[in-house]
């Protein structure tokens, strides 16, 4: 077997002749150790866009770099530091005594808690940041890490669940006038992106390169055999090494550039986990029901007080309002890092105090959230473009109130749309598997006739009582609105367990939301 070559530093790059390159691209004079784009690459993006080099440039405005080895390693000790931190505990609290100082504290405590684990995890760095040293001495350390613990969650949203509230709280609390007077430096600083690196190292022509959409493309195993698939991964690393050994220069690195179009994959891989989804579902709403007539018993109409409906919808309005809800998620999805880092920026903004409210549901820092709200509004205007028609139902969206208190709440209520969808997604995929099986399938035909019928069974429950204004006390907090909507996905998703198809989930797999299926 021949020896894989390790990939030479950047300064011995010589830069491959791009003419000669693109000739025999067009002509299709291609062998083994050259490009073939005739190896198809899913890039699990919006297929309705064209990949162009804008494209490329403005959605790496909102990916956020990989973490190396060596970064990593700092993640794992910031987020043993925010696990055992109290500092929401002692903070949003009513309590006489002054905040600030309670604040100061914490911050101080937890800056305290890092410099230790440093010390434990390395000794000699850790002497670096303490001996002689106070903490405003180490303010670009601190900045470091916690932009670490924020780049990592919005590149992995099921990680630092709970230590990831605490550190944006802590964050904002860290803004305030006040308390940078007396803290006597930022622990803040702006998210470090793709785009950011590109730019800062004279780079962005990478963006604008030919072969970007195969070198950051998802390879996707369905339906190839293992001879298909080597060919394309074999097809995008020499996509990645080409892009990597034409742009090196001394100004931006072969591993840099590397860098950069691993993370720009990394976000397909998020499209398809957490976008796709929506698109299958869009799909079996389109392809096994139709919005002008239904066959019984799958009529998707839905009555206000009967099998606890909140709304009362007409087959084919309710057949529209599931359409919209779904594209809806899926734009959001779609758009989910830019508007995590528009969250960012308004949870952080030292100008947009928030105040600490009790919204029923505790106490909860209610925060305007004016950057957000405007990407809200234009995803929602482009939708309702998208899908034509009337709108059915509300389009208030909640931000800075009881129901969303603040851009955070608002992220978080968002993750959840692909662990709704994606067990549900699994299960209906698995169906046909379990079928091939003769006691399963004895059973399936004995309850449910076929595959087909237990599938429309399921899906039409689905799309009769997850949008039917459930789950809430009132309409303004569940109803139509664009929150509510997920509101009443959650509430199907508790009420999963009493479903006559129930066993058909376990038997696919299934153990819950919670993203642990």
């Amino acid at each position: 077997m021949a020896r894989r070559k390790k990939s030479p530093p950047a300064k011995k790059f010589a830069g491959p002749d791009i003419a000669d390159e693109k000739k025999k691209l067009a002509e299709g004079e291609l062998g083994d150790d050259e490009f073939d784009k005739r190896a198809v690459i899913s890039t699990a993006v919006d297929h309705s866009t064209p990949l162009t080099g804008a494209w490329f440039a403005e959605r790496s405005k909102y990916i956020p770099l990989r973490l190396s080895l060596k970064q990593r390693k700092y993640l794992r000790l910031l987020e043993a530091a925010m696990t055992v931190s109290e500092y929401t505990d002692k903070i949003d609290i009513i309590s006489h005594k002054d905040k600030a100082r309670r604040i100061l504290q914490q911050l101080k405590d937890v800056c305290a808690i890092l410099s230790g684990l440093v010390v434990s995890a390395d000794y000699k760095e850790g002497q670096k940041l303490i001996v002689g040293k106070e903490f405003k001495d180490n303010a670009t350390f601190f900045q470091t890490i916690f932009e670490f613990g924020r780049r990592h969650k919005i590149r992995n949203p099921e990680k630092m669940r709970d230590a990831y509230g605490k550190l944006v709280y802590l964050l904002q609390d860290s803004v305030i006038p006040e308390i940078q007077d007396l803290l006597q430096f930022k622990l803040v600083r702006p998210i470090h992106t793709v785009h950011s690196l590109l730019s800062e190292r004279s780079a962005l022509a990478v963006l604008e390169d030919e072969l970007m959409a195969t070198a950051t493309g998802e390879i996707l195993a369905e339906g190839k055999s293992r001879p298909e698939i080597d060919r394309m991964i074999k097809t995008k690393e020499r996509a990645i090494e080409t892009i990597a050994r034409r742009y090196a220069n001394d100004s931006i690195s072969y591993e840099d550039i590397r860098l950069c179009l691993l993370s720009i994959g990394d976000n397909h891989s998020y499209l398809r986990s957490n976008r796709d989804p929506c698109d299958k579902m869009i799909h079996y709403l389109t392809s096994l029901f139709r919005a002008d007539s239904y066959d019984h018993p799958y009529s998707l109409a839905i009555v206000g007080g009967r099998h606890g409906a909140r709304l009362t919808h007409s087959h084919t309005m309710q057949y529209h309002y599931c359409l919209q809800s779904l594209t809806l998620w899926r734009e959001i999805a779609q758009d989910m890092f830019k508007l995590w880092y528009m969250a960012e920026e308004d949870l952080l903004d030292e100008a947009n105090a928030y105040r600490l409210r009790n919204t029923g549901q505790g106490l909860n820092r209610v925060q305007a959230c004016p950057r957000i709200g405007r990407c809200m509004h234009n995803i929602l205007s482009h939708v309702q473009r998208k899908v034509g028609g009337h709108w059915v139902g509300s389009s208030v969206v909640h931000l800075g109130d009881t129901n969303v208190p603040n851009a955070l709440m608002f992220i978080d209520k968002y993750n959840q749309v692909s662990r709704i969808l994606n067990p549900i997604v699994i299960c209906l995929g698995q169906i046909d598997k379990i079928y091939d099986k003769p006691d399963l399938k004895a059973y399936i035909d004995t309850t449910w006739g076929n595959p087909t019928t237990l599938k429309r069974a399921i899906l039409t429950d689905f799309f009769r009582h997850a949008f039917d204004g459930s789950g809430a006390d009132n309409f303004f907090d569940a109803g139509s609105c664009i929150d509510g909507r997920l509101t009443s996905a959650w509430n199907w998703c508790q009420l999963l367990d009493k479903k006559s198809y129930y066993p058909i989930f376990l038997l696919t797999g299934f153990v819950g939301f919670d993203g642990a299926f």
